[in-house]
């Protein structure tokens, strides 16, 4: 199995999607989106802007 992105709707009938590890664990989850189109808009941006992601660590 291979890293991906899974699509949903939520109990409110809203369009989700979350993300997986190659072995199924969900890593993230986003918001809830009332059209499909802009959840797959979501992750398009996310795979397009990941690679070059900062990492803030709030912890310090």
């Amino acid at each position: 199995m291979a890293y991906k992105f899974e699509i949903y709707k939520d109990k409110a009938g809203e369009f989700r999607f979350r993300f997986r590890a190659p072995n199924g664990e969900e890593m993230f989850g986003s918001q809830g989106y009332k059209q499909k189109g802009s959840a797959t808009s979501a992750i398009d941006s996310i795979k397009a802007h990941s690679p070059s992601a900062a990492i803030e660590d709030q912890t310090k």
